[in-house]
């Protein structure tokens, strides 16, 4: 017993310790107070939301001076396309989908109406973030976005959202419910706070929009924010295609914009022979090569891109686009994703640096081998003699270093 009244006697004091851990950052939620109370958030609101509050170190993405950069914890940016667009996950997702598709029938059929966006694809969105709501966020989204805020790479950005949080909790919103991602999203398909008051929607008519809990209401806001985005309802998000063998992967990126139908007349073959409407024809699309001349390849419309502003990874868009058809009854990926190896972000980071040296890369430099750096990195193999897959690899970054 006594030995049990020690442990928690020292737990307390380490909690108190750790609290007053760091009096700067106690002084910088102070600063908060005047923007919080421009948004309605009432005194003794914030210092509740305040009160034990500390940061959170050990989270990815910060600033911290004289401290190893923590790991980025998002696969989307470190995993391959074949380590993250998995068959049998796939199959298991889509499975659940369908039967979550005939569950909600009638109301993904509202929310379509209303917001043109399809069901499938809210779904899927659900399954992307949430595993359809089975997994539960590990962090405190205020102490997530307030060290955000305090030393992230994106303070001001990061501050917004932390305000925006403060206003969640005046306007009624249960502290038990802020519970995020380490990039402070939350609710069943992840919405950041800013996001909340934009798009959240009260869809099954309960009086409140519950984003955590009512399936209706978060189905419902991430399609009112695709909306927002601009989808195009009725149009494709993305035509899987067999590029010809001559294909050219530095124009896989979007500034390289083409009818589809223009796009098949030059060699472009749609996955499975699949007949395509006279919308789908009509529609402008880039070229989209995420292994470079490996792996699928496909023509992207507006939809990818609205369905990127969700999230800013052609993997995540990949997934959530490939899921939804599969929900809808399609077929996987018609070309198989090779076992290409991924560079770590920091090699990334030099390849842009060397690229961006030479005048081919004008994008940021954040180690993410995404359509620019790919098609930069093309340019950089035509220039060089070297052969042209849009695909960094060792080989051509020591090919930069020499």
């Amino acid at each position: 017993m006594i030995r049990r009244a020690v442990i928690a006697a020292i737990g307390l004091l380490l909690l108190v310790v750790s609290a007053r851990a760091d009096p700067a950052f106690q002084q910088w939620l102070q600063t908060t107070w005047p923007q919080a109370r421009e948004l309605g958030v009432a005194r003794s609101t914030f210092d509740a939301g305040i009160r034990g509050l500390e940061p959170d170190f050990g989270l990815p993405d910060l600033a911290l001076p004289g401290r190893p950069e923590a790991a980025a914890q998002q696969p989307e940016f470190v995993q391959t396309p074949a380590q993250y667009l998995r068959e049998p996950t796939f199959a298991r997702l889509a499975a659940q989908g369908k039967k979550l598709a005939a569950q909600y029938r009638d109301t993904l059929a509202r929310i379509e109406k209303v917001f043109g966006v399809p069901g499938n694809v809210v779904l899927a969105i659900w399954a992307r973030e949430t595993d359809y709501g089975a997994e539960r966020q590990p962090h405190d989204a205020l102490r997530v976005l307030a060290t955000q805020a305090y030393v992230g790479k994106r303070k001001d950005f990061f501050r917004n959202e932390f305000l925006h949080a403060l206003k969640m909790l005046q306007d009624g919103v249960p502290r038990e419910n802020l519970r995020s991602s380490w990039g402070g999203a939350m609710g069943l398909t992840q919405f950041l706070p800013s996001e909340y008051y934009k798009y959240a929607v009260d869809f099954d008519g309960d009086g409140r929009a519950d984003i955590w809990h009512s399936v209706p209401d978060a189905l419902a806001s991430a399609a009112k924010q695709l909306a927002g985005k601009g989808w195009q309802a009725g149009k494709p998000w993305a035509i899987e295609v067999r590029p010809p063998s001559n294909v050219d992967c530095t124009i896989a990126e979007p500034s390289v914009m083409r009818p589809v139908g223009e796009w098949l007349k030059h060699g472009y073959v749609p996955a499975y022979g699949r007949k395509l409407t006279a919308v789908e024809l009509a529609a402008e699309a880039s070229l989209l090569l995420p292994e470079g001349t490996y792996g699928p390849a496909f023509l992207t419309p507006k939809n990818y891109y609205v369905l990127k502003d969700y999230n800013y990874s052609d993997l995540y868009v990949l997934f959530v686009g490939h899921l939804s058809d599969r929900i809808a009854g399609g077929r996987p990926f018609q070309t198989p994703w090779s076992k290409n190896a991924q560079l770590k972000t920091k090699e990334v980071e030099t390849m842009q640096q060397r690229l961006t040296s030479l005048g081919l890369y004008k994008d940021k430099l954040d180690g993410k081998a995404g359509m620019l750096t790919r098609a930069a990195l093309g340019a950089y193999q035509k220039k060089n003699g070297l052969k042209v897959d849009c695909w960094p690899t060792a080989a051509v970054l020591d090919h930069m270093r020499r």
